[in-house]
């Protein structure tokens, strides 16, 4: 009897692998046709392109940002003036945080990016523009404690189902080891779009509009933060995030984006 019930049980485990691997065959099988059937597209010319994302041609293009820049604001140099040399910008008018880093420039091949990943669901951009993110801000992440997406309001949220600064605060975390406090911040106001406003118009559109929870302030108070969203355009948003940080008693906020907006390659003081 013992033999039996040993036969029968070995044969259940040989159906059960056997069944396992058909589902793999038939898995692989599908994704197959479908690749076949409808060719992954590039996200920014929309030709056909071997693997996810850009084409060569449209990876070529795309414009990475390395030193020299501001070592406050991250904004590109014309020529290396040294260490530590900030810009006009940074000196006329400098921001609630400490540093700002971006992988590459705010061009059209980084929109069509972030506008896949913003406004149509290209979910899967968000491991590699984190990479990219992570590797750019590797000195701010080596200092940091937690990391802390720029939030949603909720109603955009809803409508939106996922907020794509949480999606590429989730990749750095793992690429960094750092913990990410998706809910450490909220927008407690809906804002308008800051497309198309003035740099006033900026600042005012998103004054009062985050705050630190109070039941979320332990999580903040001591730490060095390293905020994270997709693109930094006049810097209204991420230097009003850093105020509420900085009101929770966080020790340090830096700033960590995939795309920033440079008018031109500026010239050191």
């Amino acid at each position: 009897m013992r033999a039996d019930a040993i036969d029968r049980v070995r044969g259940l485990g040989g159906y059960i692998a056997a069944t396992r691997g058909l589902r793999r065959m038939w898995s692989r099988a599908v994704r197959a046709a479908l690749d076949l059937a409808l060719p992954t597209l590039c996200v920014a010319c929309r030709e056909p392109v071997a693997g996810d994302g850009l084409c060569a041609r449209c990876w070529a293009q795309l414009s990475f940002i390395a030193p020299p820049y501001c070592e406050k604001l991250g904004i590109p140099f014309v020529y290396d003036p040294g260490p530590g040399m900030l810009s006009m910008q940074a000196i006329a008018d400098p921001p609630a945080y400490a540093r700002a880093r971006a992988a590459v420039r705010y061009d059209d091949i980084a929109k069509a990016l972030v506008h896949g990943l913003k406004f149509h669901d290209r979910t899967d951009l968000a491991p590699t523009m984190g990479r990219w993110m992570a590797h750019a801000g590797r000195p701010l992440l080596a200092d940091a404690d937690l990391l802390v997406p720029v939030p949603l309001h909720w109603r955009r949220g809803f409508s939106r189902r996922y907020n794509q600064s949480g999606a590429l605060a989730r990749v750095i975390g793992r690429q960094a080891k750092l913990p990410v406090a998706v809910e450490a911040l909220q927008r407690v106001r809906p804002t308008a779009h800051q497309i198309g406003l003035s740099r006033s118009e900026r600042a005012a559109n998103v004054q009062g509009a985050f705050k630190v929870p109070a039941d979320r302030k332990a999580e903040i108070q001591g730490r060095r933060i390293v905020l994270i969203d997709d693109v930094l355009t006049s810097g209204a948003t991420v230097d009003a995030c850093a105020r509420a940080l900085l009101r929770a008693r966080a020790v340090s906020v830096d700033v960590l984006v995939f795309a920033r907006v440079v008018d031109a390659l500026k010239s050191p003081i």
